[in-house]
């Protein structure tokens, strides 16, 4: 089989090395590219493959033309919002992702989101390098706060885990019944909303949910309230959070994901009160770059064996 990496698994050189001998070992070719953008070139790498790996790169039909062999497509990501899932199901090519491997990493910074919000860091700090004080910069405490998770996955259940061992009361909201002891009750959205300190997003990027936080929602919610987005940018009306936090109507924000990435230099949430932004880091932790590529390969090793592991349909 011929195996088409398109672009780096940001892991050691050894651990890929280790991966191409073994794929050699057993038969197959690996080969490795950079990244790239131009269409046409990634046909031309994919025509021969009969699996491509690539992880966050944006994908369209174009990039698939005339790759005939083509019957497997494994991605190192969560999400699949960035490829042609339609195309591939036409064809029935199959699709795998790395599921899981950003739980930890995720988690831990929807927690440093929390805690820098509640205590000011930000501002705290531009004080700080101003040669000013903390007055006026008392915060609060993650203990005792009410964190709504909305989207009740392996992120959402790993975050209300983190937040129980602070001594946050926890309340979800999710599409299917949740059984997990890390919840103290599940709940509609229009309910979660007003009764929650803090609230964090975990849910894929569909047409259902796509804009579910707008202004209707933000308006149910505390004045003092925080929102955090490591989901995807869409799933959040950006326009409408920004006008929430410049009016007080929201008590702050951190996003992780963006409609476009990287954002544009105008984004409205760059110049809003008590916001926290950074670009799609959640998941880049060198342990779990490292995660990842292991959880692709044994993806492809499967697949190559007959079965298919983390099968996004």
């Amino acid at each position: 089989m011929n195996i088409v990496l398109l672009e780096s698994l940001g892991i050691a050189p050894e651990q890929l090395a280790a991966h191409a001998e073994k794929l050699a070992s057993m038969g197959h070719t690996l080969t490795v590219y950079e990244r790239c953008t131009d269409s046409a070139v990634i046909a031309g790498r994919c025509r021969d493959a009969d699996a491509v790996i690539l992880a966050n790169m944006p994908l369209s039909e174009a990039c698939f033309v005339g790759c005939e062999h083509l019957r497997y497509v494994d991605i190192a990501f969560t999400g699949v919002d960035h490829v042609p899932m339609d195309y591939f199901r036409a064809r029935r090519i199959r699709v795998s992702n790395a599921s899981g491997y950003a739980t930890e990493a995720v988690a831990e910074l929807c927690i440093g989101y929390m805690i820098a919000l509640l205590r000011q860091r930000k501002t705290a700090e531009e004080r700080c390098r101003q040669g000013g004080t903390k007055e006026g910069l008392t915060g609060h405490l993650l203990r005792y706060q009410t964190v709504g998770i909305v989207g009740a996955g392996a992120i959402g259940e790993r975050v209300a885990e983190l937040c129980k061992a602070f001594g946050c009361r926890v309340v979800c909201h999710n599409r299917s019944l949740v059984l997990s002891q890390a919840f103290d009750d599940q709940l509609p959205l229009e309910e979660l909303l007003p009764r929650c300190d803090i609230v964090s997003l975990h849910v894929p990027l569909t047409d259902k949910t796509r804009g579910m936080i707008g202004r209707e929602q933000l308006a149910l919610m505390k004045p003092s309230a925080l929102l955090l987005n490591t989901a995807r940018g869409g799933v959040v009306d950006t326009e409408a959070v920004a006008e929430a936090l410049n009016s007080g109507a929201l008590g702050g924000y951190a996003a992780d994901v963006f409609e476009t990435e990287p954002p544009l230099a105008d984004h409205p949430l760059f110049h809003t009160p008590n916001t926290i932004v950074t670009p799609h880091m959640g998941f880049a932790s060198a342990e779990s770059m490292a995660m990842r590529a292991e959880i692709v390969f044994e993806n492809l090793y499967a697949w190559l064996e007959g079965t298919i592991l983390n099968e996004v349909k």
